[in-house]
């Protein structure tokens, strides 16, 4: 029976995609023959990967204002030849390659950083400055977008390296504003899938404070319910030295923050997952006045509907009533919902950690509990494309393991002013496994 040179290559690929997520070559090993073709590749291009993840680094965009960020991997898509869309929800990227009849792979990075200073010492730390929320405030890299930038330019210039092996398309979407939660449903607003096409399958990766070397999955829940708290307590102000004509807004804000952890420890089931932190308090300006307004603003945590809206009914109530133990009148409470769950997908996930294993070894590729961070990633899964987030490992194994150690220094981990992921061999391992997961996706149809 004659084939075609089409169905030939995606026999090819298929062929040894079975090979390695049969496990048959020995753990730790680089050994499934499309492992062994990404490491040269990835190896060759790694100096230019490593010039423009520092470049990121040292030059960090808050959500909304990654103009030069966005810029900057838009050039980097157009020399690979794909159709590179510009503005979309905002700053983000729309980065498309068509290489015949096959499924639509998304690929997935953010373009944000954090308000924040960074304090790692680093050479290429960021100094920079920006008008964010009113005020002016430092920008830094310090949740890993900058690695997940720079692999996924990697993972596209490997995939185009062996195009030759599959077909399909390639939607490499570069996403503003993940730290606000936002970004993705505002690209989703602006018509990505209707505009570019709705993907069959999503990937998306990120930074973890683990070895390097490892990476982390799970099917279902993989990250939390995100809603935001606003709180404003309103009191009658007066001096100080006369609490008694007054009523204090500090003492209701304060009841309430203490009340509200029964709401979690009393009334939530022990054994499911579910946080409510008070980040920020505002009020008042000095010893002996006693102000009018106390505000306060916090974040709710939870993996399950039924957690979330115990939690959130809770807060209410428990707000309620410190006002009117404090003889205050309602207070107003803003609960605005952020970033739903991550539920990766459970077939995406054993096929694409099948063929982690076996190019990584088993005891690199690891099954992770949730994290109890938020990621809007969800967005795009919510909407019916089948998909996963895994997570790589940035840290020196030698520092893992001192900080395990009684007295062990801790490691930084995201959104800390001393997170320094280790750039070699993380970004590396990152665009080997995207690239791995993507291609044997591309297998399938």
């Amino acid at each position: 029976m004659l084939l075609d040179s089409h169905l030939l290559r995606r026999c090819a690929l298929a062929c040894a995609v079975l090979a390695f997520s049969a496990g048959a070559v020995a753990q730790g090993a680089s050994a499934s023959p499309l492992h062994a073709q990404l490491v040269p590749i990835v190896n060759g291009m790694y100096p230019s990967l490593d010039t423009l993840y520092k470049d990121l680094h040292a030059n960090p965009e808050v959500a909304y204002q990654e103009v030069r960020t966005a810029a900057k991997l838009a050039e980097e898509m157009r020399k690979l030849g794909f159709e590179v869309t510009e503005k979309v929800g905002g700053t983000g990227v729309v980065a498309i390659f068509k290489n015949g009849a096959g499924p639509t792979v998304l690929v997935r990075t953010e373009l944000d950083a954090l308000p924040m200073e960074e304090k790692t010492g680093l050479p290429y730390a960021s100094k920079a400055k920006t008008q964010f929320a009113g005020r002016e405030s430092f920008v830094a890299h310090s949740c890993g977008h900058d690695v997940h930038m720079a692999s996924w330019v990697g993972t596209a210039r490997t995939l185009l390296a062996l195009k030759d092996q599959w077909k399909g398309t390639l939607m490499f979407v570069a996403q503003p504003a993940e730290e606000t939660v936002t970004g993705a449903k505002a690209m989703m607003d602006d018509g990505l899938f209707k505009r570019f096409g709705k993907p069959d399958f999503a990937f998306a990766l990120h930074t973890s404070a683990t070895p390097y070397g490892t990476i982390g999955y799970r099917a279902g829940p993989a990250s939390s319910n995100s809603d935001s708290l606003r709180i404003v307590f309103t009191g009658r102000g007066g001096h100080g030295s006369a609490p008694d004509k007054t009523i204090d807004p500090i003492t209701i804000a304060a009841r309430f923050v203490t009340d509200v952890q029964t709401v979690v420890s009393r009334e939530k089931d022990p054994a499911e997952f579910g946080v409510v932190t008070v980040g920020a308090i505002q009020g008042g300006t000095v010893g002996n006045i006693i102000p009018d307004t106390v505000v306060l603003r916090g974040t709710i945590r939870s993996y399950k509907p039924e957690v979330r809206e115990k939690l959130l009914a809770g807060i209410r109530r428990t707000a309620n009533a410190a006002a009117a133990m404090g003889g205050a009148p309602e207070p107003l409470v803003e609960l605005v919902p952020g970033g739903a769950a991550i539920v990766n997908d459970e077939a995406v996930v054993n096929r694409t950690a099948a063929a982690l294993k076996a190019a990584f070894g088993d005891a690199k590729v690891i099954q992770v509990p949730p994290i109890t961070a938020s990621e809007d990633f969800s967005e795009f899964l919510n909407a019916g494309v089948p998909g996963m987030m895994f997570f790589v490992g940035t840290v020196s194994p030698d520092d893992w393991a001192a900080a395990r150690k009684p007295g062990g220094k801790p490691i930084a981990s995201n959104h800390s002013p001393f997170f320094a992921p280790v750039p070699e061999p993380s970004i590396k391992t990152s665009v080997e496994a995207m690239s791995v997961a993507v291609l044997t996706t591309l297998a399938q149809k």
